[in-house]
């Protein structure tokens, strides 16, 4: 039964959430596109200048200019730059890569070092997804607990949520969903469906309209609600040591969530995390991450693993999505996806980020200084094309070998 317009959809929402936030990534022009454009051609103009200035204005034969002019052909080739800084980029990637880190580009990369602000998703991200610690209380004796049992797991076997996984898991129960009818799952709140002209919901304290209870997974079946579910979702081992890395490296550490005030500042109170918003649905984390992007000179990575997270990754200036746990539509939406769900690789990416960052500077610095003081020499007619020649391939050569650290680089 449609009960919607495909345009007032959830779905519908957020893909063009998705497809909207993709207007607003970062974009970002490497200094050495700018170099090549202006160094190149103005090199060329100064050899042609040389040619037929020198002979007329100073004492210097026509050949002797045309081969301070050739010298300075030779040097115009900006090879050392146009080779070595993107090969620091993909060497960048590789490294990455190696160490579980999927970077999709080296805007991505750059980017990384810049980072003032990491919001975090929590379930599945900052905790492990899977609740572990998970206790059924019984609220109504006329139905029995296998019964109860039974509601939850034929519903949720249905649910794509990492929380109704949970459940099933939990109950280890096999069960046929063949009489289920009507299903709908409500982002962000539960799912409803029918049984046998049964009306079954199952969700939060606000999807069943519970007044006693606030905390919890609620079953009600034909509006009277007899039983709840209370789940711990655990705390992955690393969450508070990567929080405090990033800390060292100046980073606001934020975490969005759907759950309740009391449970998301319990976990944000463990792991140290700066501050927290709860009670989101997707469409406000969106809202609240755009609010933070619009603060002055500041860079935000987004991480989630849900397809609720997608428009905040995408959005973001930096989307990282867990490879493991991840949808394929979060997958999809990041920037840098961590194949293993190790939060720690987001602190080794930035890391792998300020040293690929830290050679290519090398690289330009002594690239471009090398031409121009053979540039200067040539034009006091003090070098030879030897010189040239060294300032083309011989520093070629020498910025690819520098560049070949970043594959050695270790990280720590």
């Amino acid at each position: 039964k449609v009960t919607k317009d495909y345009e007032n959809s959830t779905v519908a929402q957020i893909l063009e959430l998705v497809e909207n936030a993709s207007d607003k990534k970062a974009k970002t022009e490497y200094f050495v596109s700018h170099a090549a454009k202006i160094y190149t051609p103005v090199v060329l103009i100064l050899s042609i200048i040389v040619f037929i200035t020198y002979p007329i204005f100073f004492d210097y034969t026509v050949k002797e200019a045309l081969n301070i002019a050739l010298t300075y052909l030779v040097i115009s080739c900006p090879c050392a730059i146009a080779i070595s800084v993107p090969l620091s980029y993909f060497s960048g990637i590789g490294v990455s890569s190696k160490n579980g880190i999927l970077i999709k580009g080296s805007d991505y990369l750059d980017n990384l070092r810049k980072l003032n602000t990491i919001i975090f998703d929590k379930t599945g991200t900052i905790t492990t997804g899977n609740f572990e610690e998970l206790n059924l209380i019984i609220l109504d004796n006329e139905y029995s607990k296998n019964d109860i049992i039974n509601y939850y797991v034929k519903g949720e076997s249905l649910s794509n949520h990492p929380i109704g996984k949970s459940i099933v898991k939990y109950f280890n129960k096999k069960t046929s969903t063949n009489d289920v009818k009507n299903f709908k799952e409500i982002s962000g709140k539960g799912i409803s469906y029918e049984i046998d002209s049964t009306k079954v919901k199952i969700g939060s304290a606000e999807f069943v309209k519970s007044k006693q209870f606030v905390n919890g997974i609620f079953l009600k079946v034909d509006n009277k609600i007899i039983a709840k579910i209370d789940l711990k979702d655990k705390i992955k081992s690393n969450s508070k040591k990567v929080i405090s890395e990033l800390k060292k490296h100046n980073i606001k550490t934020m975490m969005f969530t759907g759950d309740k005030k009391e449970i998301a500042e319990e976990i944000a109170e463990k792991v140290n995390i700066d501050e927290v918003k709860y009670e989101l649905l997707p469409n406000q984390k969106y809202n609240e991450l755009l609010k933070e992007m619009n603060k002055d000179n500041n860079l935000v990575g987004f991480v989630g693993d849900g397809i609720n997270d997608a428009p905040s990754i995408v959005a973001s200036n930096i989307g990282f999505s867990m490879g493991n746990i991840g949808s394929s539509s979060a997958i999809e939406a990041s920037d840098v996806v961590i194949i293993d769900d190790d939060l720690d690789k987001i602190r080794q990416a930035i890391d792998i980020s300020k040293y690929t960052t830290k050679i290519i500077k090398e690289n330009l610095i002594f690239s471009i200084g090398t031409k121009i003081i053979i540039l200067i020499l040539t034009s006091m007619n003090l070098a030879s094309m030897a010189y040239a020649v060294f300032a083309d391939t011989g520093v070629t050569v020498l910025t690819i070998l520098n560049t070949t650290r970043i594959l050695k680089h270790k990280i720590k």
